[in-house]
């Protein structure tokens, strides 16, 4: 397949880490050395499917295609407020999509896995045009009394509308199933049967164990890649690494051995946004003309579950 349209829509309210410290046993001078970010966008009278909605339109806009000309709409999300239906369907009712849809839950590295499923079902014969939206509020999921997590995220949503080509390269995905590195639970609804103890747990994460992960998952899957599609890292224009940490960024650059022009970030100013993330840069670096046409992107993405993946895609 080939992205023809991209979009990405952002909460208002901007809160800073001086802001942070107003509440929170941190500063500036914690938070920026450790992660790189300086301040995130948080929802606050936003729906985050509103959000959804508005990057999705701007996508659709972009490709010069209605919602009448999708066949397939892929949505990425971690947690929302609505258990049911699926926010894919939420989405769907509001832009006017009548095609089938699904929701994917694999955290961060969720476009990736969106990407997949898609070519998938082009390479099939059952898709011309497919609309990913990857919309997520991890501030939701955080203890914001926890400054080791609440400090990392940023919410918002990204979209990407994709037709008829052949211009994604190579995916590879990969898992190392462990739910006790980074996770969230909440309580379910009771019923008069219920006899095991529930619990709300904000999102918890090993910080040392995760990165260890993300480096490695993304260092090596990409170098997997490149040589199983024949392809050099002098050839890669971009690589599109997911926003979580501005020093996992780092390691992953000086592992790769490339120069810091390839490695387009916005942490700075938006924090992790876990699936959105390299739809939101990808959107932003578009609109400012960054890409021309033979580029070649590499997205790597990491996190719960543990996941991981990349994909080559060619401009």
């Amino acid at each position: 397949m080939k992205i023809i349209g991209t979009g990405s829509s952002l909460p208002k309210k901007v809160v800073t880490n001086d802001m942070l410290s107003e509440f929170l046993d941190t500063s500036d001078e914690w938070i920026v050395p450790r992660t790189g970010i300086h301040s995130r966008h948080v929802i606050s009278d936003e729906e985050i499917w509103e959000l959804g909605a508005d990057a999705a339109r701007k996508a659709l806009e972009m490709a010069g295609k209605k919602p009448e000309d999708i066949d397939y709409f892929i949505c990425s999300n971690v947690v929302t407020e609505y258990m049911t239906p699926g926010l894919s369907c939420v989405i769907s009712s509001m832009i006017g999509l009548s095609c089938p849809c699904i929701d994917i839950n694999c955290a961060c590295p969720g476009f990736i896995f969106a990407l997949d499923i898609a070519e998938t079902h082009f390479k099939a014969g059952a898709v011309k045009n497919v609309l990913i939206v990857c919309a997520e509020e991890p501030t939701r999921m955080t203890s914001w009394q926890d400054r080791s997590t609440c400090v990392l995220f940023g919410d918002g949503a990204g979209a990407v509308v994709l037709t008829e080509g052949c211009n994604i390269k190579g995916i590879k995905l990969h898992s190392e199933p462990d739910p006790t590195k980074i996770w969230q639970k909440r309580r379910l609804m009771p019923t008069p049967y219920i006899t095991k103890e529930e619990e709300d747990v904000p999102l918890q994460m090993k910080g040392r164990e995760v990165f260890r992960f993300a480096v490695q998952a993304s260092t090596t899957q990409v170098e997997a890649l490149l040589g199983e599609i024949g392809m050099d890292k002098s050839e890669v224009s971009y690589y599109m690494v997911h926003q979580a940490n501005l020093r996992i960024i780092n390691a992953i650059k000086q592992y790769l051995g490339e120069p810091d022009e390839k490695f387009p970030t916005n942490i700075a100013d938006h924090g992790n946004s876990s699936s959105a993330s390299c739809t939101i840069l990808l959107d932003e670096c578009n609109r400012k003309g960054m890409f021309k046409e033979g580029d070649v992107l590499v997205f790597s993405a990491f996190g719960a579950g543990l996941l991981s993946g990349a994909a080559v895609v060619e401009w």
